[in-house]
């Protein structure tokens, strides 16, 4: 038997998410399809968490048992082979017997695109989400650095998530700029369901002007979803890499 380690890339444009469910495909379910027609064998892949519905993947990662005699090296251009063109998996590996792609995970990067232009974008459209106004990048800086460290979160869950721990540490929240598009990143131990999405709803709120910067340590301490910001579209989001 042999643990094996997928890195995945996709394009969520057409799926329900990561995680398989009863209203419409997931990745999940076609990357196990994909699996059964290679190695002949009906597995379970455990991703490292949910994506949402749109979202994006440039590294999720996931892990199956298979009893399959197909070298490790070659199960990518095998599973490439039988996947649609919006799913691609970069990199497969074998890991001990113990290795889970959620439960031994030790930190996730996401990326959140935003489009800064006048006009809308076309080519982009699917792969971030179109703000139009002036955006004061001094004061989002600033909201950035103040999610970072250790906090709970609990006013960045989305509402009626039965989730009781709320306490996430945030490594990295920074901004940067290519042309039009800025490019949010945010590194932490884990996130909660929306987390991501309701922070960039707040951050851009501050780049508005329509709430101060000092409103992130009252919107913190307060752990009222209801006092942050919008949740953004998911398109803009994208799971980058999963640290191990």
């Amino acid at each position: 038997m042999k643990n094996i380690k997928l890195t995945i890339e996709y394009d969520g444009t057409n799926y329900v998410g990561w995680q398989r469910q009863d209203n419409g495909l997931s990745v999940q379910q076609v990357v196990e399809e994909a699996i059964e027609k290679i190695t002949g064998e009906r597995v379970r892949v455990n991703g490292s968490g949910r994506t949402d519905s749109g979202a994006h993947a440039l590294g999720q990662t996931a892990n199956f048992h298979t009893k399959t005699s197909i070298p490790t090296i070659r199960l990518p251009a095998a599973l490439n082979s039988v996947l649609p063109d919006d799913i691609a998996v970069k990199d497969a590996r074998c890991m001990p017997l113990d290795f889970h792609a959620r439960f031994s995970c030790k930190a996730k990067e996401y990326m959140y695109q935003v489009y800064n232009g006048k006009t809308r974008p076309a080519v982009m459209r699917r792969y971030c989400y179109h703000v139009p106004k002036d955006l004061d990048g001094d004061a989002m800086v600033k909201a950035l650095k103040l999610l970072e460290g250790t906090h709970d979160f609990s006013c960045f869950k989305a509402a009626g998530s039965s989730v009781t721990n709320c306490v996430r540490q945030i490594y990295r929240a920074d901004l940067s700029k290519k042309e039009d598009m800025l490019i949010f990143t945010f590194k932490g131990s884990g996130f909660l369901y929306n987390m991501v999405r309701i922070m960039m709803g707040t951050v851009l709120e501050i780049g508005m002007g329509k709430r101060p910067v000092e409103n992130i340590p009252k919107l913190l301490e307060s752990k009222d979803r209801s006092l942050a910001g919008p949740t953004v579209p998911a398109k803009g989001l994208f799971l980058v890499k999963v640290y191990y």
